[in-house]
């Protein structure tokens, strides 16, 4: 028991309620003042053991780490508060200015034709898109889904304002692996005209404290920087994980889904000119939160490819290769139900079997149409198991609509 009267008191109190964790930072405090560090440092950690992102808990913890002389605990400790409540206040926002409204796509583009260069970020890549909704072959029904939702409210401003459509929140891609929802998602950044800043999961975590969330607030902050841009998540559903399955060593992935929470509500900051797509092979283990308007509230299902899609897939992996004429409609006809990669590893098996016969007859053989039909045979779905896993949500956690589209693609399928 300490001495002094207001302490006592305190731990007293806390005798009675343990759980009062105020109180408890309190006494942490006060204990850290009196000269104490050891039992401040207990009284902070009982509160992280609840609490692990309680960043009042976590300043006194690094104090009294530092005043112990345990300076590599404090940095962790520090990390940690800084990544989850920056020290800093952020500076404050220019007043607002009237809204001009433009009239076109190409005013909303001039305005951002001043911005600086693109800078090389220290984290993913960004470059230029490259392609356009019109360089991936098929998929019809995804495309009117991207321009309805997401390219022509840009397009028209003006009946976007009048309609009171918003462009805040981001767009989430999610299907079966391997069907082409990160080139979506590239050509959709070049028909927007903006830069293109994929992301993908070792990006982003870390095995120290607080630095997976700092690197996804240095993620957003280049994005911000080299606006336009279209800021790619890739595997959502691992970086985006529901809050109620993190128990235990999972702790640290909550930080990871309240930073991304905090960088998409934009609430300090300003995300003008920042399109945020990410994809997902399991858009049920996202949490909520993360699906809620302003965030990523629109979706859209990618499917394995249709027919034309398929055969557009196939002359892509062709393209420049020796082979004979050609039936690639043939072939895209058999292949219903294989991802853009199992198409890939046909055309990749009919080259092998090529090049099998160019090595044993000391010339150039050209790929032939028995080749692609032998490849196909072989090659089996590899996306079963997920259709049978998403099947069930279709079938039977579908009560709010998320999954009408793929209970819609299903049934279609069946025919």
């Amino acid at each position: 028991m300490s001495d002094d009267p207001v302490i006592a008191a305190l731990l007293a109190s806390l005798a009675a309620d343990a759980g009062n964790h105020p109180v408890r930072i309190h006494v942490a405090r006060l204990l850290l003042d009196a000269g104490q560090p050891a039992d401040a440092l207990g009284h902070a950690t009982t509160v992280l053991a609840a609490e692990p992102d309680n960043v009042a808990a976590l300043r006194i913890a690094a104090d009294a780490a530092r005043t112990g002389g345990d300076g590599a605990r404090a940095a962790s400790y520090t990390r940690l508060a800084d990544a989850l409540e920056p020290a800093a206040p952020p500076a404050p926002s220019p007043p607002p200015r009237a809204e001009v409204v433009p009239d076109t796509a190409d005013e909303i583009l001039e305005r951002w034709a001043d911005s600086d260069a693109v800078s090389e970020p220290d984290i993913g890549t960004i470059g230029g898109a490259g392609i356009t909704l019109a360089d991936v072959g098929g998929l019809t029904e995804v495309k009117k889904r991207l321009n309805l939702s997401f390219l022509s409210p840009l397009r028209n401003p003006e009946l976007r304002l009048r309609f009171g459509k918003s462009l805040r929140g981001g767009l989430l891609l999610w299907g079966p692996p391997g069907c082409g929802k990160t080139l979506i998602a590239r050509a959709l950044a070049g028909e927007l005209g903006a830069s293109f800043y994929e992301i993908g999961l070792s990006d982003v975590l870390d095995m120290w404290i607080g630095s997976s969330e700092r690197n996804l607030r240095a993620i957003f902050d280049t994005a911000r920087r080299n606006r336009p841009c279209l800021l790619f998540f890739d595997e959502m559903d691992a970086l985006g994980q529901k809050r109620s399955h993190l128990r235990g060593g999972g702790s640290s992935m909550r930080g990871v889904v309240n930073q991304m929470l905090a960088e998409l509500d934009g609430a300090s900051t300003d995300n003008e000119g920042v399109f945020v797509l990410a994809a997902s092979n399991h858009p049920w283990d996202i949490d909520s939160a993360l699906l809620r308007p302003g965030r990523f509230d629109r979706t859209v299902l990618v499917p394995p490819p249709d027919q034309a899609a398929r055969e557009a897939i196939l002359g892509f992996h062709l393209r420049g290769k020796p082979a004979e004429r050609l039936n690639l409609g043939k072939i895209a006809k058999v292949t219903e139900g294989r991802s853009g990669a199992d198409l890939a590893l046909i055309c990749e098996q009919s080259v092998e079997s090529a090049m099998d016969r160019s090595m044993t007859a000391g010339t150039v053989v050209p790929i032939t149409q028995r080749d692609l039909e032998d490849a196909a045979r072989s090659v089996r779905p590899s996306i079963g198991d997920w259709l049978e896993t998403a099947r069930n949500y279709a079938l039977y956690g579908n009560e709010s609509g998320a999954y009408d589209e793929l209970a819609a693609y299903l049934k279609k399928r069946r025919r």
